[in-house]
C-alpha cells in the first residue's frame, strides 16, 4: 500500500475528520500521478483511509489521475475487493455452500438478518457489523459455518447467534 499501514481491520476514518481524510487522499493521489498503473493501488489506499470508496473520493481520484470517472467506477465495480458502501468493523460471512445449506445455513442467515436488522450486503447503522454470504469456506464437515473476520464458528445454530455477536466489541 502507498500510505502507512493501519492496525488490522482499522481504517483512518475512525481516527480523523473527513476533511483530513480527503487532504490525505489528495496527497496520495498526487504522489502517484505519474506512476503507470497507479489506479488500483490508489483505490486500495483510498479504501483503507475511508473504510469504503465514497463517490467524492472516486471523483477526486479521477480528476487527480486524469482518468475518466467511468473508468475509475468500472474498476471499482469489477473488483469485489472494492466497496462503495460503508463496511462494519466486523464482517460476518455465512457459508451457503452445499453442506452448510443442507445443514441449516439458510436458517443461520435468517437468524443473523433478524438479529442485526440488515440484509446481505448491508451494514448495521452503528457500523459494527457487515453481513455477507460465501459459497464454501472449505470446512464442510463443520457445517454450517459462520466467519466473523478471521474467526470461524462451526456447527452454528440460530439460537447461538446472539452469543456469537455479543463476543465482538
Amino acid at each position: 500500500m502507498i500510505e502507512q499501514k493501519l492496525e488490522k481491520g482499522a481504517c483512518a476514518c475512525a481516527q480523523m475528520p473527513e476533511d483530513e481524510l480527503y487532504d490525505r487522499l489528495k496527497i496520495i493521489v498526487q504522489s502517484q500521478r505519474t506512476v503507470p498503473g497507479a489506479l488500483i493501488p490508489v483505490l486500495q489506499s483510498a479504501q483503507n483511509l475511508f473504510g469504503y470508496l465514497p463517490q467524492r473520493a472516486l471523483r477526486m481520484v479521477s480528476t487527480e489521475l486524469k482518468i475518466p470517472y467511468s473508468e475509475v467506477a468500472g474498476v471499482v465495480g469489477f473488483y469485489s475487493y472494492f466497496s462503495t458502501t460503508p463496511k462494519g468493523k466486523h464482517t460476518i460471512r455465512v457459508c451457503l455452500g452445499t453442506a452448510c445449506y443442507v445443514r441449516g445455513g439458510q436458517d443461520v442467515l435468517k437468524a443473523l438478518t433478524k438479529e442485526l436488522g440488515i440484509g446481505v450486503g448491508d451494514t448495521t447503522a452503528d457500523r459494527k457489523f457487515s453481513l455477507e454470504v460465501g459459497r464454501c469456506f472449505g470446512a464442510c464437515g463443520l457445517a454450517p459455518v459462520v466467519m466473523v473476520d478471521d474467526e470461524t464458528f462451526q456447527r452454528v445454530k440460530p439460537s447461538k447467534i446472539s452469543e456469537i455477536l455479543n463476543s465482538f466489541e
